[in-house]
């Protein structure tokens, strides 16, 4: 593997997390624990090596941002996609330890008052860093 890859294999990875997320919270609503809990653990461990790799791959090459080129309607929606993204994957790390931690305590009430949170912002920053992916490496890659 070469560290040029380590961006497909993010946006791989943030797929792969909001899959358990989603078979996650179906779940949960089903009130299959056991199930539940597999899946936000899955979710958990492939964010992990999601942010691992993410790390990896920008310390190798520092300072190294992929410029987007697009104009128009597809600039608008990528920036505000990127710009919510951001503060929210900084956000979303503390959110989940937050929600992990009662969890593994057995304190499901507590559990649940930041799950609630947890949850809708998780799965959108594992969607938005998919579609970031996409607009920069496949829809709209610099020439």
């Amino acid at each position: 593997m070469h560290i040029s890859q380590l961006p497909l294999i993010n946006a791989l990875l943030n797929s792969l997390s909001a899959l358990f997320i989603i078979a996650g919270w179906i779940c949960i609503k089903k009130n299959f624990r056991r199930a539940h809990a597999c899946c936000m653990m899955s979710a958990f461990v492939t964010s992990c090596v999601f942010l691992g790799c993410y790390l990896i791959y920008h310390f190798h090459i520092p300072g190294h941002h992929m410029p987007f080129t697009a104009s128009g309607w597809p600039r608008i929606i990528y920036f505000l996609i990127l710009f919510t993204h951001l503060p929210l994957a900084l956000a979303v790390v503390p959110l989940v330890l937050m929600t992990l931690t009662p969890a593994l305590q057995k304190k499901f009430d507590q559990h649940k008052k930041i799950a609630k949170w947890t949850l809708p912002i998780w799965l959108y920053v594992s969607i938005t860093g998919v579609c970031v992916y996409l607009m920069l490496y496949v829809f709209y890659p610099a020439v």
